[in-house]
Order: structure tokens, then sequence, then C-alpha cells
């Protein structure tokens, strides 16, 4: 790992594309998901770096479209949700959204009846589950047992991701990466440079997509070994960096970035 903690690239040329995860990067954790909130300043500087990309920011996360619609409520977002197999692909556009499958469904019974009284969340997101123990970190060897037997029980096409608070499983083809791909394609991202920001090993796929495309790399707060070429050390100094970055139209437009 070739990691920079001192965030200071200038570069001369080209327009930026910036993708951002939401949870540990632009919002502190919690024990719940549904206990964050974002506050009326954030709304208004994704706004109005929307507005001075082009329309070139979409989040990459692995929340639903739905969550986060509701968390960001009334702003609405290119977004990539459920690590990519959720998508809106315009801020007005239609969501491709994903269903749970039947045996997820069963296996989610299965582990809420387990854990769920347990301080620990068990969040059904379609054809995700994720387990959090940040509010019972012991838990987190026990959930991922559970997660890892349930693999052999389902159809191939899974995997397991553990994370800093928990562990996740989901569709191979579920992977940040892809998602970043295919919104490079389109307009207006098609011919921009990617940045991306993200704080979790569900990012690492997203950062090996855009350090391959010759963006920058960003992680938030990093543990352990990372793809990411660059970090930064939490969500307040992540919020400064997008604003000295991004929130100036000139800084924007040549593609500066600062520390």
């Amino acid at each position: 790992m070739n990691i920079q903690t001192d965030l200071t690239p200038r570069l001369p040329d080209g327009r930026w594309a910036l993708f951002l995860d939401i949870d540990g990067t632009l919002l502190e954790h919690a024990a719940h998901p549904d206990s964050v909130s974002v506050s009326e300043e954030l709304r208004l500087l994704l706004e109005t770096i929307e507005r001075r990309l082009d329309g070139a920011l979409a989040f990459i996360t692995g929340r639903s479209i739905a969550a986060v619609d509701h968390l960001f409520d009334p702003l609405r977002l290119r977004i990539a949700g459920l690590y990519g197999l959720e998508h809106r692909l315009t801020p007005d556009g239609q969501i491709e959204a994903a269903d749970e499958p039947a045996d997820m469904a069963a296996l989610a019974d299965e582990i809420e009846l387990e854990l769920a009284s347990k301080a620990v969340y068990v969040e059904r997101k379609g054809p995700v589950l994720a387990i959090h123990t940040r509010a019972a970190p012991h838990l987190l060897v026990r959930a991922t047992e559970l997660i890892e037997a349930a693999l052999a029980r389902l159809p191939k096409g899974y995997r397991v991701i553990a994370g800093n608070a928990g562990v996740e499983l989901m569709p191979l083809e579920a992977a940040k990466g892809a998602a970043i791909r295919r919104f490079m394609q389109l307009d207006p991202f098609t011919g921009r440079r990617p940045v991306f920001l993200g704080d979790d090993t569900s990012d690492e796929n997203g950062f090996e997509t855009v350090n391959a495309a010759g963006g920058i790399s960003i992680r938030v707060k990093p543990q352990g070994e990372t793809a990411a070429r660059f970090a930064i050390a939490d969500v307040a100094s992540a919020i400064a960096w997008l604003e000295a970055n991004f929130n100036d139209a000139e800084q924007a437009d040549r593609g500066d970035l600062v520390a």
C-alpha cells in the first residue's frame, strides 16, 4: 500500500466526476442505520457541487435508493444503491430496483430469530443481507459465522463482505466498481476523471476501478490495507475537503485539488 495522508495533488487538466459513499464518509456511523440524520448544510453542499459539476455527481452506497431518498429528502441525486444492484441514472429518472429472493428472505428470518434481540440489527435490503454489530461488537464473530454458514446453503453467486462493524451477504454482481463504470459511460460523466470517497471494505472495488481509470481514490479513516491512493482522517475532514475542492466554481471547472 502506498497511501498518502497529505492530500495535495494538483492536476492541471480535466474535469471531475465525483462518486460518494455515504455512511462513514459523509455521515458518521450510528448503531442503527436509521439513527443518522443529514444537515441542511450537507444537502446544500451536495446540491452546489452537483450543479457546478454539471450533474457529474453520484452516490455509490450500500443503502437502498429509497432509504437514501428518505434520508436526504428533498435532494435527489444520481445514485447506485445496494452496491450497484439498484440505479437511478438521472435525478428524476426511474429507479431500477432489486427484489428480495425467497431464499434470502428465509435466511434473514432465521438470523433475525437468533440475533435481533441482542442489540444487533439485521437489515434486509432486497438481495443484500447486512448484520450491523456496532452496538454489540462482541457479536461480530458470531454474525460472521452465521453469514458464512448461510453461504453454503444459497445458490452459487453470493459472497460475504466483512466490514468495520458488521458483515454482509450479497450477490457477486453487487460491486461499487461496476456501478462507477456504468456511470462513467453516460453523460454527464463521460470524458471526466473519477474521484471516489469511501470508508469501508466494500469500497475497495470502487477504489481499484477509479485507480485503473486514472482518477483519485480516497479512503476515509483507513484501517489496514487499502487500494485507495489517498486518506482523509474522518467524516468532518472529508466534508471540508469536498468544500475546498468542489464548492468553488473555478476549482471545479479546472480540476485543481487542494487539501
